[in-house]
């Protein structure tokens, strides 16, 4: 790893720091960085996110996905984990502290907004950013594509019912526009550009030396999206710090147990550490532009529906990389475990 890589976390928490001191200094620019948006989904962030998944695009070779079907282990740890489980542990999670554990703290009100948020995190996961911890657990970036592809086509059918569902709401209107922009925009079009990449570069040591120049590009974009992320929310980060603790406690316990699932499903089953990373990392991150948009759509801007799935978002970067690392210290023992 590069010095710069080694110390990503160090620069992820100035760009927390950093991301709020701009929200209180230049608010008119954090505004006009707010309103840069198209279904929901914020253009500067989406250019910061292409910049992210670009680089492992380029090391997706499309002669290697017919060796995905053999071997099936890792897209069913992923499948099972993120339509099976993810979406009712995060409901049964947020029942148990919105309704009894902190019940004391907060109105019942405010709880069934809280767990609402909560439920539609829960059921969205991720759909860009799995590209960026893949790349940095060395995992396969072919088969990563093919996880997150087939992830997404059953979103589209499977996110509204599943929602539906755990809320009690039958009425839910998923928004499509951010659905299919955001996948054109984090999947098709990184992916379209790596590929249009590898052709003109030709050779695999071509491949590999421009891979490793542009490899920055990454950890850069991530840097630079964090900061504008805790830019846009400084306000409510430090008005509201306890309720933000509050529905931070379910995330965590949440993304962590996921991991541990997955990853552990994986390692029984023997999947190799750069297939197993990446399952793990999908289920326990989320799509949070999705998450966003449908609970403002459903509770509205101001809500504490909305407010749960942007504490989503600003809890997910500092324990994925809690959680790269663990990976990509356990590398060894996965790979003495993995057929």
């Amino acid at each position: 790893m590069s010095t710069f890589e080694r110390f990503l976390t160090l620069w992820v928490a100035l760009a927390m720091v950093g991301g709020i001191a701009l929200g209180m200094l230049a608010p008119a620019l954090v505004q006009a960085i707010a309103s840069a948006e198209v279904a929901s989904i914020n253009l500067v962030v989406a250019v910061l996110i292409w910049a992210m998944v670009y680089p492992m695009m380029v090391n997706v070779d499309f002669a290697a996905v017919s060796g995905v079907a053999r071997q099936p282990r890792g897209l069913l740890v992923t499948l099972t984990v993120n339509w099976l489980i993810k979406p009712f542990t995060m409901a049964a999670l947020a029942v148990l502290f919105f309704d009894h554990v902190f019940a004391p703290l907060i109105s019942p009100e405010d709880a069934a907004q809280y767990t609402a948020g909560l439920i539609l995190l829960g059921a969205a996961p991720c759909t860009a950013m799995v590209f960026v911890w893949s790349q940095l657990t060395r995992g396969d970036a072919t088969y990563a594509l093919v996880q997150v592809s087939v992830n997404d086509l059953i979103m589209v059918v499977a996110f509204a019912p599943i929602v539906a569902f755990l809320l009690g709401v039958t009425d839910i209107t998923v928004p499509w526009e951010t659905l299919v922009l955001a996948t054109v925009l984090y999947v098709a079009l990184p992916l379209a550009a790596g590929l249009i990449t590898r052709r003109m570069l030709g050779s695999k040591t071509a491949i590999d030396a421009f891979s490793a120049r542009i490899k920055p590009l990454s950890m850069i974009g991530l840097v630079a999206t964090v900061a504008i992320l805790f830019g846009l929310q400084g306000e409510v980060i430090l008005s509201r710090p306890m309720v933000i603790a509050l529905i931070a406690v379910p995330i965590l316990i949440q993304s962590y147990g996921i991991f541990a699932l997955a990853y552990g499903a994986a390692f029984a089953l023997r999947v190799p550490h750069r297939i197993a990373a990446p399952c793990a990392m999908i289920g326990t991150s989320n799509f949070f532009e999705l998450a966003v948009a449908v609970a403002i759509s459903l509770f509205g801007l101001n809500s504490g529906a909305a407010l749960a799935t942007v504490v989503g978002v600003l809890v997910e970067v500092p324990v994925m990389l809690s959680l790269v690392a663990f990976a990509n210290r356990t590398r060894g023992r996965f790979a003495r475990g993995a057929a």
